[in-house]
């Protein structure tokens, strides 16, 4: 393993789901932790260089982890669909898309992201994101 890949606390959340611990989950999940915004395919695969994981290797735990709320995907408007990991609460929380440089960041919002929908409305889901210049981009 890289040194740069600290799996303890990684471990930990695989094992406390009742999940098989392997190495390729670990990394992955590691590289979408250490992150500050969320990554696409190919920058999970540059995160994880020097280990010897396969594309669709990358692909399967990428979906295995958004099924277990590991992660969650954010698809944007370039088709592009971007990965991060997920807290311990629901994805449910607004995304900021820097016009700049392309990043996609996680923005949390707390109780306030709730909506008020018309009587016999249910929401499944809720995507919002905001466009603007990035803290990087705009220094």
């Amino acid at each position: 393993m890289s040194p740069a890949i600290s799996p303890d606390p990684t471990v930990h959340r695989l094992r406390s789901r009742g999940a098989r611990v392997t190495s390729a989950r670990v990394a992955v999940l590691d590289v979408l932790t250490r992150s500050d915004r969320a990554l696409t395919h190919r920058e999970i695969e540059d995160g994880l260089a020097g280990m010897r994981v396969d594309r669709v290797t990358v692909y399967r735990v990428l979906e295995w982890l958004t099924s277990e709320g590991l992660a969650h995907r954010i698809a944007d408007d370039d088709r592009v669909t971007r990965f991060s990991a997920a807290g311990d609460s629901e994805h449910a929380h607004a995304h900021f898309k820097c016009g700049a440089c392309g990043g996609v960041y996680c923005i949390p919002t707390g109780p306030a992201l709730k909506l008020r929908l018309p009587a016999g409305f249910r929401a499944g889901e809720v995507e919002l994101t905001i466009k603007g210049t990035c803290a990087h981009c705009a220094a």
